[in-house]
């Protein structure tokens, strides 16, 4: 325990004596520290912070701490719980606190200050998504006077007296608001509200107040109470109970105003040797019915609009907005939107393959927008594009050549008044340590043809000299570059606009994180220490792919991003800031560890997690298992062979195999990897050896491939890592039982046990680097294999889960159950990378039938298809669910009209994780304009979002007219509520 700290510097009479206390249960081993700015607190050295002590009080364990500082004293601090060595084990979430003390306060005076420890689930209210747009117009808040310091030191100068600063935050508040606190003291209205104390604004969702209390009032009981348009909202039916709760009888209002649970209580040692002149009581967060919301999804390709050119464009935003707005919805989700011009083809559709972290997608541009004087000519290029493009599914390759055709063109006409223009210059100037390689790689991709930049001769090593000359105003090129700024600047501005836009309507735009860049990327070019080129990332198998993905992007090198405190990843996420007020963080679990793989693998199945604890040679040796070779080098025997390949095995033995003793083959150099096996199958194909096998001969190929028990790391020898899904490998089956034994042990331990520590370590020294990188709310996507380490990180964290119904996070489900979620969750019916609610409704009989009789409770046979009734229900499910938000992608929305399903539903997904080449091309068929029109459809969604108590963005910050009625009635019954809650 350390007390070192304990009495830090006390001085009778020559200073003010600062009294630290926060209740925290600790685990043995750990106390707790405040560590502040100033060097009474440490400078922010938590080897030099003040020390905390413990004492019960009733059920509490109360950390205190006490120090002396001078008259004025004003500082910002934490709270830290540390080990004996003060290596920090956890801290606070959220801003900094800050105190600065009263003018009122003289020397000699005692100041007890009252904290809470801040929860990270605590601060997420006051991320941007909500206190710049879901709150934005709660702080036109009535005003409550200061007392002045001459008032405050009368006070501090009467012996039976001390002041009391009440202090709450309440981000959600309504126009013309204030938060008041009743209680049973006299100066808190002795529970009558138009008696209580007004608390004032203190900015960041703050309200405080002091008051002078006599000691005999304690312990002093209370709530806070936000009051609306200077009365308080309240129902009639309010009682105070003689046992310290208090409740609101309606629970159906829609907005309750009181706070829930116990009332609050202070107490205050009189009989210490030195009592407090003044306590700072620091309340936490309001009590309140928890805030829930509901959005929709949909990739930015996929909208359809009246003025789009054949995708759907930034612009459309708006309107998506305005549709949002009429549902009851809060927020609208994309996918990501960075340019991925990487082949120059429909490749290129796949959004998480960035060429830049930094750039937006040229698909996205709205060239009609591009100038105000568009002339004839082109204006008649645009209509033709238009009804040429206007298709079911998104035509990537014809669309790109179209907008960057018309974008070039108006480029050439208008690029002096554009390049010259203050806007586009301060636009470069803001953002050319990120533009200036984009616009340089974007040229040397089209002049050498390919993005592969170790085919770029001098150019494949990127230096900041080579750069300025690429860009150089004098280089004749130059008008290329600006071609590739132009498109960014406009892309920025019409962003921006519908950004600002859902700011104005109270919609949180939220943006996708991807896991990872492409390996031919201008960030790869730029910056190739912060990535292992030799290695690609992927993902274990799990639901969505049996055999595991491998998405082809280099894994990071996060030793080398730590030196410079991750500035690569602060620098994404400022600039993501700039659009979006949430983000969803791809693939969280990477994070944690990434699945790697070698590059020279096309599947996703043998690889290993980094970092991990490997198996030692010396740990294996020790359990009895010493050969090696035989269980990292494929298994491959005869029979394996002819049971592949029947009668044809000869041949494929003869082609790519040798056999090295009798009956025992090892794959030829020229194929003994997956990438070198489909180059020699390409080849083969060539000469007609064989035309309609070759995906079958690959597929078996890959099977003996992957037949091994143990991965040889290829960097330590000494190291292996067990194959996923061992048991299922006939080199595994063909093992001794004591061998079988020990590695399906050691296997377990690799994957469920060993890790969870060095996992957890890992996501915490890189997860907040994101989250304090800017004031968006973040969502991890934390599907498939889930270490156990994973959800008590985030929820430490303040991180929101991801719960999709069909992938329940319990093991041994087979549906998740939406009422059964926990709060820090976002629920969906379904994602981007799976089938929409219709499709899987439709494509399995056998588990259509379980959740017909498990979830919904009928035993009867359910429809073959997703009925509106079956889609209003399985809506209705995650809109009631206790998770903050109910995001629904916008295809399982429109299931709930009839005449939104004649589309084949297997037509509507998004995504195939099980294809690495996948077309991301699905264009919804109906255009936004039609949906505003569609009045019944909005009705059912917003009838159902209010229905099951989540929030409206119209009514959110404005009183409605029947809440005015409701407060008329409450002023007549007010003064009748007594304390024993007789009326």
């Amino acid at each position: 325990m350390i007390n070192s700290g304990l009495h830090r510097g006390i001085k009778s009479l020559s200073s003010v004596t600062l009294v630290f206390r926060l209740p925290y249960y600790t685990r043995w081993g750990q106390s707790l520290l405040v560590c502040g700015s100033e060097p009474a607190l440490g400078s922010w050295n938590v080897k030099q912070g003040l020390a905390l002590g413990p004492s019960h009080e009733g059920d509490e364990l109360i950390w205190c701490g006490k120090v002396a500082v001078s008259v004025g004293f004003t500082c910002e601090y934490s709270y830290y719980v540390v080990d004996d060595s003060r290596n920090v084990l956890r801290s606070e979430a959220g801003k900094n606190r800050r105190l600065t003390l009263p003018d009122g306060v003289r020397e000699g005076a005692v100041v007890e200050i009252h904290d809470l420890w801040q929860e990270a689930s605590e601060t997420l209210f006051f991320r941007s998504a909500f206190k710049d747009v879901i709150f934005s117009g709660g702080r036109k808040c009535l005003a409550a006077a200061d007392e002045s310091s001459k008032e405050l030191e009368k006070i501090l100068d009467q012996q039976d007296s001390i002041i009391v600063q009440f202090m709450i935050r309440c981000p959600k508040v309504k126009d013309g608001a204030s938060v008041h606190v009743i209680g049973s003291a006299s100066e808190l209205g002795k529970w009558k509200p138009h008696d209580g104390l007004k608390l004032r604004y203190a900015g960041d969702f703050t309200w405080k107040a002091e008051c002078a209390l006599k000691k005999y009032e304690f312990p002093l009981k209370y709530p806070f109470f936000p009051f609306f348009l200077e009365i308080l909202m309240i129902t009639f039916e309010l009682f105070f109970l003689t046992d310290g709760f208090h409740y609101c009888h309606a629970h159906q209002m829609k907005d309750p105003s009181l706070e829930l649970g116990p009332n609050r209580e202070l107490a205050v040692d009189f009989e210490s040797s030195h009592p407090p002149n003044y306590v700072i009581l620091a309340d936490g967060p309001y009590r309140a019915v928890p805030w829930r919301g509901a959005g929709v999804a949909i990739p930015m390709f996929s909208v359809r609009s009246s003025d789009d050119l054949g995708v759907g464009e930034f612009l459309d935003l708006k309107l998506l907005v305005d549709w949002a707005v009429e549902c009851g919805f809060h927020l609208v989700q994309l996918l990501p939107v960075n340019d991925t011009s990487v082949h120059g083809m429909w490749w290129d559709s796949y959004p998480y393959s960035s060429l830049s972290v930094f750039a937006l997608h040229p698909l996205y541009l709205r060239v009609q927008a591009l100038s105000e004087n568009i002339p004839e000519d082109i204006k008649e290029e645009i209509s033709r594009a238009k009804e040429q493009l206007d298709k079911k599914d998104v035509d990537y390759e014809a669309t790109m050549a179209a907008k960057l055709s018309i974008a070039k063109r108006l480029f050439n006409l208008e690029k002096s008044k554009i390049l010259n223009s203050n806007s586009f210059k301060n636009f470069l100037s803001e953002n050319e340590n990120w533009l200036k390689p984009y616009g340089a790689f974007c040229f040397l991709r089209d002049f050498f043809e390919t993005s592969d930049h170790t085919q770029w001769g001098r150019f494949s090593h990127f230096s900041s000299e080579k750069l300025e000359k690429l860009v150089s105003e004098d280089a004749l090129h130059y008008d290329v570059i600006c071609f590739h700024y132009y498109i960014q600047y406009h892309l920025h501005v019409q962003l921006s606009e519908a950004a600002d836009y859902a700011r104005k309507k109270k919609v949180v735009l939220k943006g996708d994180l991807p896991i990872g860049v492409d390996r031919n990327s201008v960030d790869t070019w730029v910056y190739p220490n912060l990535f292992r080129m030799n290695t690609s990332t992927g993902a274990p198998p799990d639901y969505f792919d049996k055999n595991g993905q491998n998405w082809g992007f280099p894994t990071y090198n996060w030793e080398e991003m730590s030196k410079d405190n991750y500035a690569w990843w602060r620098a994404r996420l400022t600039q993501m800031a700039k659009y979006f007020t949430a983000y969803r963080i791809d693939h969280i679990l990477g994070f944690f560890r990434i699945w790697e793989l070698p590059d020279h693998a096309v599947s996703g199945l043998v690889g290993k997690f980094r970092p991990s604890i490997a198996l030692s040679q010396e740990e294996l040796e020790r359990e009895g298992i010493w050969d090696f070779n035989r269980l990292s080098q494929p298994y491959i025997r005869q029979d394996i062979l002819q049971e592949k390949f029947g009668t044809f095995w000869t041949v494929i033995a003869s082609n790519f195999f040798n056999e090295y003793q009798k009956l025992c083959y090892e794959f030829k150099d020229d194929c003994n990897t997956e990438k070198k096996i489909i180059a020699k199958l390409k080849s083969m194909t060539e000469m007609s050896l064989w035309l309609e096998k070759e995906d079958k001969i690959k597929k078996d190929l890959f099977d003996i491939l992957q037949n091994i028990v143990l991965i040889r790391d290829p960097e330590d020898p000494r190291k292996f890592y067990p194959r996923f899904n061992i048991e299922d490998t006939s080199s595994f089956k063909n093992l001794d039982e004591h061998s079988k034994n020990v590695l399906k042990r050691l296997y377990y331990d690799y994957y469920f046990c060993r890790q969870e520590n060095l996992w957890r370590q890992n996501a915490m020294k890189t997860l907040p680097v994101l989250l304090n990188s800017s004031d968006m709310l973040a969502c991890g996507e934390d599907l498939g294999l889930i270490p156990s380490c994973v959800h008590p990180v985030m929820q430490e964290l303040g991180l929101i889960g991801l719960r999709i119904q069909r992938m329940p996070s319990e093991p041994d489900a087979e549906f998740g159950i939406p009422s059964q979620y926990s709060y820090m969750t976002v629920c969906a019916p379904s994602c981007h990378d799976c089938s929409t609610m219709r499709a899987w409704w439709e494509e399995d009989e056998g588990r259509r039938c379980r959740y017909y009789k498990s979830v919904v409770g009928c035993n009867d046979m359910p429809p073959p298809r997703c009925t509106t009734e079956v889609a209003y229900f399985i809506i209705q499910q995650h809109m009631q669910a206790p998770s903050m938000w109910a995001i629904f992608p916008l295809q399982d929305l429109l299931a709930l009209r009839e005449e939104y399903t004649t589309r084949p539903a297997v037509e509507e997904t998004i995504n195939d994780p099980t294809n690495p080449k996948h077309y991301w091309r699905y264009r919804v068929h109906v255009t936004l304009d039609s949906l505003m029109l569609d009045k019944d459809l909005k009705t059912i969604i917003k009838d159902m979002v209010l229905g099951s108590g989540r929030s409206d963005p119209v009514n959110e910050t404005n009183v409605s007219s029947s809440e005015k009625k409701l407060m008329e009635k409450v002023e007549e019954k007010i003064s009748a509520v007594q304390i024993n809650g007789n009326t």
